[in-house]
Parts: C-alpha cells; sequence; structure tokens
C-alpha cells in the first residue's frame, strides 16, 4: 500500500494549512457549483497584529483564499480598536479594494451605553463627541463616497452612536453589520439599534461561539424585527444554523469571519447542513445581495 505525504499548501493568518485538515479543498474551488459573497470579513491594512496575536492576512492573500474556497465577493470591515478614530482604517480598506472583490464597509463608533443603571444614564447625559467619534457628516461623507457601501459598529468596543448619527444612518439607508457579544445581548440590541428603517446585518447570531441561548435568542428576535438579518461565522452548531436557515429562510446571510476563520472551513459547515438546495443558495448569495447592493453578480465595483 503506497503513502502519501501531507501536502504543505501555505500559510492562512500565521497558521500552516495542510490538504488532510481540508478534505474538501478540490471540492471547494471546482465542484460546489454555488455562487458565494461573504459578508464578514475583517483586513487590516497597517500590519498591526488582531486581538488574538495573530499576524494580520495580507490583501492578497485574503483575495487568494476566497478564491479557492469559492467565495466570488467579500464584505471587507477593519477590526475594531479602543478609543481610535477609524477614518485612516477606513480610508485603508477601501484603498485596498479597488481592483479586488472586496466591497468596503467603513467602521462607525459612538458614544452611547444602554441605559440599564444610573451610572450609564449619567454618561449619556454628559458625554461629546470627541474627535475620534463619527459624526453625521462622516456617515454621509461615507454614503456618497463611491467606495463604501456600508457600515459596520461593535457597540462592546466602540459604544453605540447618538440620536443624530442613528437619524443620518436612516437618511442614507445602507446597511450596518453590528457585532453582538456578551456585552452586546440581543435585547440590548433590540433596544438600542433594531427596528430602525436601515437593514441591521447582527454578526455571529449575535453571541460567542459556544454561547448558544444568546444565538437561540437571537434567532427569535428576527420575528419581531423585518429589518434584521444573522450572519454565519463562528455559528458552529448544525442545529443552530438549520434552525434559523427553516425558520426565517430569508434572512440568513453567508460569512467567513475570516482571517480568524478559514473560508474553506466556514463554506464547509454550511454546505454539510441538512438543507434544499434552494436554501444554499439563499444563504450563500441571494439573501446577501437582496441587502448590499455591491455584491449582485451585476453590480459595478469601479
Amino acid at each position: 500500500m503506497s503513502t502519501m505525504a501531507t501536502p504543505y499548501v501555505g500559510e492562512w493568518a500565521g497558521n500552516k494549512i495542510w490538504t488532510d485538515a481540508l478534505p474538501y479543498r478540490g471540492m471547494l474551488e471546482v465542484e460546489h457549483g454555488f455562487r458565494i459573497v461573504d459578508v464578514y470579513t475583517r483586513l487590516t491594512v497597517d500590519g498591526k497584529a488582531t486581538a488574538n496575536r495573530r499576524p494580520p492576512a495580507s490583501p492578497d492573500q485574503l483575495e487568494r483564499e476566497m478564491h479557492q474556497a469559492g467565495i466570488t465577493r467579500s464584505v471587507v470591515i477593519p477590526p475594531a480598536r479602543t478609543g481610535e478614530s477609524y477614518l485612516a482604517p477606513n480610508n485603508g480598506v477601501a484603498r485596498y479594494s479597488v481592483d479586488r472583490p472586496f466591497v468596503a464597509f467603513a467602521r462607525i463608533n459612538g458614544t452611547q451605553r444602554p441605559s440599564r443603571n444610573p451610572a450609564e444614564r449619567l454618561h449619556n447625559a454628559v458625554s461629546k463627541r470627541q474627535d475620534q467619534h463619527t459624526t453625521p457628516e462622516d456617515i454621509e461623507r461615507y454614503a456618497y463616497d463611491d467606495r463604501f457601501y456600508g457600515f459596520a459598529l461593535d457597540p462592546g468596543v466602540d459604544d453605540y452612536p447618538d440620536v443624530d448619527v442613528l437619524e443620518m444612518l436612516e437618511n442614507v439607508d445602507l446597511p450596518i453589520v453590528v457585532r453582538g457579544g456578551v456585552d452586546t445581548p440581543p435585547e440590548e440590541l433590540a433596544e438600542t439599534i433594531l427596528g430602525r428603517s436601515f437593514p441591521v446585518i447582527v454578526a455571529q447570531f449575535g453571541g460567542d461561539t459556544l454561547d448558544l441561548a444568546t444565538k437561540h435568542e437571537m434567532i427569535d428576535l428576527l420575528e419581531e424585527f423585518d429589518n434584521c438579518y444573522v450572519e454565519t461565522s463562528f455559528v458552529r452548531h448544525r442545529h443552530l444554523l438549520e434552525r434559523a436557515v427553516l425558520e426565517h429562510p430569508d434572512r440568513v446571510l453567508f460569512g467567513s469571519g475570516a482571517p480568524s476563520c478559514h473560508p474553506d472551513v466556514a463554506v464547509m459547515e454550511i454546505l454539510s447542513l441538512d438543507v434544499s438546495e434552494d436554501l444554499l443558495r439563499r444563504v450563500f448569495s441571494k439573501n446577501a445581495c437582496r441587502v448590499i447592493d455591491a455584491l449582485a453578480p451585476s453590480a459595478n465595483l469601479g
């Protein structure tokens, strides 16, 4: 019986990748037959290590890995960073999206917190925008700059926009990707940002990787908020994905979470679901193209 050495196929964000860890790689590149778009990818353009201390993926590396996974277009967002202006990272992401199948979203921040206790209510009453905070004018400028197609917010890092910024977000009516988690549970999102007129895509089903209860709560909220969607990155439990896709077939959008998660792995998690081919097509592209115009096959990214 012959033996073969495990082929080494390169590195992803500092991690070596071997084909025995990705047994369906050939199928991903050629055979799955789906058009796939990705609504949740981070792109670091200044060379700084990410929060988990891994080296960031370069734009070329990210583009190559997306292509190998069969992903045709990807929303790219700069990583969240506490207390910093996002002007330079946003412009960097837009610059590196030129001539690549990337759709740039501008990251924003705010000054407001949920009014859960007297301390937070006092904070909201006295807080004012500083130089690093997003203004209504910033929102308007990003919206009418043909390099950006939406926004991203991590309230656990950057708090929430104030009323004036939220009203401008409604005026420009572009989608926003919002990261949930321990510090940003679904009920908090419902009180602060859901229910507005613009589409809200809640990243990672609104919870951390192993937080099943929170993810179920987020799926429940889809019944209440028509303009709310969830994306699939880091949702590792098959029954959660299948529940969301079967109960809300038009509200689930594929996201890889790259470079923290290899896009091949994220694609395989969706391909393994016990749902119809039509539902897979909705998750992989149709739903996202209805929410984010720039992901459509006919979109001209300039």
